[in-house]
């Protein structure tokens, strides 16, 4: 598998124009969410669900399935039909990934399903309502601000185990959202009831945790999609970098944040997979 062929280059802007126009009339994914549930931040999987039903609405013509996780051994089936050399190793027969909002496929048209969106969220840092409600932290109970853990760290494998499932792809549509104290993008006060101002510092090394997941994105700019692969130049060869989506921020991510974010990631999916999925 790869990206659209040089035989189906021109379907491929036809059917382009086609889902664009399709996404105008649609006014996009919001319609499926209720006023209130856009401006509250349900759960990823639910974001999803809704991200779903939105795409079968708007491509009739096409399968998807919506699927909690991908087993190791179909990743490694997977490598290996690229390179008999790769995905020889797991130790875990029942071993899996699994991304808080699953992942999303269409069927091509050689009947094979090809992944549209792929998308996690996650939390880290609960200073400010702590800071707010007047509770102390630390291990003497002593403190404003909890040293950030390394948990979210966790996020990488996942992202990592996608890039070698779709090593043979020409888009990368994965997105985390990274919601909590440990990833404010600018540096805020929080007003505590003894009446003080504390500060939230986003460049504080005890606090913030961005730089620990940016590896995933190869240090480029975040709150921005990298659903199309980066190609670089290294001298005599071009690399070929599947960068994740990283959106940051210290307030929770509504609904409709996230649903505009993860249509136009879906929607940029089924664009550049558009020669290979129409029969």
């Amino acid at each position: 598998m790869g990206g659209d062929s040089l035989d189906d280059s021109a379907r491929g802007k036809g059917q382009s124009h086609r889902l664009q126009r399709q996404h105008e009339l649609a006014g996009g994914p919001l319609g499926i969410f209720g006023d209130d549930a856009k401006k509250h931040d349900l759960s990823i999987r639910e974001v999803m669900n809704g991200i779903m039903e939105a795409l079968q609405t708007n491509h009739p013509d096409l399968s998807f399935r919506h699927r909690p996780d991908i087993s190791k051994r179909e990743i490694n089936d997977k490598l290996a039909s690229i390179d008999s050399s790769l995905g020889q190793v797991m130790f875990v027969q029942k071993a899996s990934i699994k991304p808080d909002g699953g992942i999303i496929e269409a069927k091509d048209k050689s009947g094979n399903y090809r992944v549209v969106l792929v998308s996690e969220s996650k939390h880290q840092g609960n200073d400010v309502k702590k800071i707010r409600a007047g509770i102390k932290q630390g291990k003497n109970k002593d403190k404003d601000l909890m040293v950030a853990g390394n948990a979210i760290e966790r996020v990488h494998k996942n992202i990592q185990e996608l890039r070698n499932y779709l090593l043979d792809e020409i888009h990368f549509p994965y997105v985390v959202f990274l919601q909590g104290s440990n990833f404010a993008t600018k540096t805020f006060f929080v007003d505590s009831p003894d009446g003080r101002k504390v500060e939230i510092s986003h460049d504080a090394g005890n606090l913030n945790r961005i730089d620990r997941v940016t590896a995933s994105s190869y240090g480029m700019e975040i709150n921005q999609s990298y659903c199309r692969n980066v190609f670089v130049e290294l001298d005599d060869h071009m690399q070929m970098l599947q960068a994740a989506s990283l959106y940051f921020q210290s307030d929770s991510w509504t609904a409709g944040d996230m649903a505009e974010i993860l249509w136009d990631v879906a929607s940029t999916s089924l664009d550049i997979l558009s020669g290979e999925l129409y029969a």
